[in-house]
């Protein structure tokens, strides 16, 4: 599991996934991403799920857990780029109520520097 975590000038946070997520590696992910979030407090964060090929029910945790967080920041959550299977397990567990699901490749919007002045590829990538 690889994941980017990218910034941009208008204060959101977009989080690249691929690979697997599963009970294994959901975690560091969790670890991760609270910290981006803890660290820039961003107003909107975009989980994009395009490279995502299998996913537990610990990506759904995942994506609840911060909901709850970005909520206490008053932050809006993003779930883009779902397909398949995937998106449809995020749908039935409602997962809709909670994030704004959104299709479109946001990568090249958060290739600027961030907002402390450090190239994103600089700020977290996680292996």
């Amino acid at each position: 599991m690889t994941t980017r975590i990218l910034f941009d000038e208008k204060n959101r946070c977009l989080v690249m996934l691929e690979g697997e997520i599963d009970h294994h590696n959901a975690s560091q992910i969790r670890m991760k991403v609270d910290l981006a979030i803890d660290t820039h407090c961003p107003a909107e964060l975009y989980l994009d799920f395009s490279g995502v090929s299998f996913m537990d029910s610990s990506g759904i945790g995942l994506v609840m857990g911060r909901y709850r967080i970005l909520r206490e920041y008053g932050a809006k959550l993003f779930v883009t780029n779902c397909k398949g299977s995937i998106r449809k397990v995020m749908q039935l567990s409602g997962m809709s109520r909670l994030a704004e699901f959104v299709d479109g490749n946001f990568e090249g919007q958060f290739e600027r520097t961030n907002k402390e002045g450090v190239k994103n590829e600089e700020v977290q990538s996680v292996k």
